[in-house]
This record gives C-alpha cells, structure tokens and sequence, in this order.
C-alpha cells in the first residue's frame, strides 16, 4: 500500500528543499530523501503538507480535477456576516479567475491550537473570528484574497486537512507517515 507523509509546516518555512539565503525549507525537519510536496502553502501559512515520492500519487492529490478538499481555518479581521459567508460559499471573482463554490463557515477558535512564531499581530480595537473554509481548488493565495475581497483580511492560516489527512496529532515541525487507500 502507498505511503504519504503528513507534515506540519511552521509558519515561515518554504515549501521546497532547498533555501536561498539561509531561510528554513523542508530540508531543515525532513530528512527522507525522495519525497516532495503534492501541493504548497505560501510561506506565512502553517499547516499540513502532503509529500510523495510517487508522481502519479502527488498529481493526484495536489490537482483540482481530482476534486480533493482541502479545510482551511483563517483567523480574519473583523466579525464576517453571514452575507459576506454566503459570497464566499457562492465564488468570488477576484479579477483573474472566480473561485469555485465552497464551504465557509464560522467557528470557535480551533482546540488545542499551538502559537504562532511570530505571532499574529493584535490590534485591541478591532475584533477577529475564525473561519473554516472546504475548497476543492487550490490557487495562488487564494483563501487570503477571499477572505481580503470581503473585507476580513486573513491574520492567520492553517490548513488543517487534504482529502482524507489532518493534522491531528502532529506538532508543528513535525511529520508523520499515513497510508493512502480509498481516494
């Protein structure tokens, strides 16, 4: 049975082996060789990594056609109404290309959640509230410039699930290996 590795990507970490400059990429917590990334996560968002060895399996997992989910939780700016939740569940079009359907809802702050390094700026006047959004596409920045388009810029960004995967259970740095069946 085919094997992925479920990886907890710190904020600030590049999604790649190799680093110009000194800046911290997977080769700093992975030392599988062989193995890369079925999809990425921009350098300031946190959260699970899928890698592979296999080309077929990561094309699988990382394109769109396959329809594979992807959860997100987004701390945004403000207190979303269930208006601006319905442009997101409905698609946005953010000038070069309009989202597909998802899922957004509101939700507590997520149980059990580590602290960013560095952490997410406060300000005591402006309120925040968290997001959890199901998307089956996965474009440049895409759930930062939702979140932007309806007025709650995003201050922080986990992905917390691909397709059948979660974080559960591994710490922020740290990897884990799972099988793939059924998908």
């Amino acid at each position: 049975m085919a094997k992925v590795m479920l990886f907890n990507k710190p904020c600030g970490v590049l999604c790649q082996f190799s680093s110009a400059a000194g800046r911290a990429c997977l080769k700093d917590y992975i030392p599988v060789q062989g193995i890369y990334p079925a999809g990425r996560l921009d350098t300031d968002s946190e959260g699970l990594l899928v890698l592979t060895g296999d080309g077929a399996l990561q094309a699988r997992i990382s394109d769109p056609r396959h329809k594979l989910a992807k959860t997100y939780w987004a701390q945004v700016e403000g207190l979303p109404t269930a208006p601006a939740l319905r442009q997101l569940c409905e698609g946005l079009d953010l000038g070069d290309f309009i989202t597909r359907p998802c899922v957004a809802v509101r939700i507590d702050a997520p149980a059990g959640l580590w602290p960013r390094d560095p952490p997410v700026r406060r300000r005591l006047q402006i309120p925040t509230a968290w997001l959890e959004l199901k998307l089956k596409e996965g474009k440049n920045r895409q759930v930062r410039r939702m979140t932007a388009k309806i007025g709650h810029p995003t201050l922080r960004l986990i992905r917390w699930a691909v397709g059948p995967w979660t974080l559960e259970g591994i710490a922020p740095g740290q990897w884990r290996w799972a099988e793939v069946s059924g998908f």
